[in-house]
């Protein structure tokens, strides 16, 4: 259930279920121990993994109120970026919604749901990246899209990751669309990551970044004191919106 919706409500689960919530919480508390789920404010989130990972349908549902508070936060930060990479996802759609429309932009993304967005808008140039589409995703990815980025200059890169940890660094089930977004990085002048609290503290399959990669780290004030601390004690400018 919660793979299929993307979160689910502690309380709703224990109705759906038929059964005590303490039941409920005992087995929450074990799929957490496996690294199959995450808990938060009441809430339960899956981890994704190499054999899983969520659809950009379900994205869209999963903290809207929050992803949107870190795409306004995000496009405040653009400075004077000309040429800017979007990563695939629903919080980069959303900043691709809110792009300024009196400058001239170049955009590079791998996400096809971006670039139609943003392709008849007579200020924005939109570059695709090609490669193999990742049908859950709606973007491209493998060596065909990392060697396009291989060839440009690009001022500013926004990109996300499926997990973040300390340890670990910024995580993606996918090595071909780790390849992308580590290409995006290395090409880039600047470069701000961007992601809901429930993104932190769990890790995915590949690494393709580290915290100090970035010049600034948005997400949500619902991340938790603790991690907020274990973050910006490694040196990295974390902003909670």
């Amino acid at each position: 259930m919660v793979r299929e919706h993307g979160e689910l409500d502690v309380v709703v689960a224990n109705t759906l279920l038929g059964v005590s919530l303490e039941t409920t919480r005992r087995d929450l508390r074990a799929l957490e121990s496996q690294g199959l789920i995450r808990r938060s404010y009441g809430r339960v989130f899956p981890v994704e993994s190499s054999s899983f990972e969520t659809s950009l349908a379900v994205r869209n549902q999963i903290n809207p109120e929050e992803k949107n508070r870190i795409a306004a936060a995000t496009i405040a930060r653009l400075g004077e970026a000309q040429t800017i990479f979007i990563d695939e996802g629903y919080t980069t759609e959303l900043i691709a919604q809110r792009l300024p429309d009196d400058r001239r932009l170049t955009i590079v993304t791998a996400s096809l749901p971006i670039a139609s967005m943003l392709a008849p808008r007579p200020n924005i140039q939109v570059i695709m990246l090609p490669g193999r589409v990742r049908g859950n995703t709606l973007a491209v990815a493998d060596l065909w899209a990392a060697d396009g980025l291989r060839r440009l200059n690009i001022d500013l890169a926004i990109v996300g990751a499926n997990g973040v940890t300390v340890e670990q660094g910024m995580t993606t089930p996918d090595p071909a669309v780790a390849a992308v977004k580590e290409a995006a990085i290395q090409r880039s002048n600047r470069r701000i990551f961007i992601g809901a609290h429930h993104k932190f503290g769990t890790s995915t399959f590949v690494t393709f970044a580290q915290l100090a990669d970035f010049e600034l780290i948005i997400t949500g004030q619902e991340l938790g004191a603790t991690l907020t601390n274990r973050i910006v004690a490694t040196g990295a400018n974390l902003l909670r919106v």
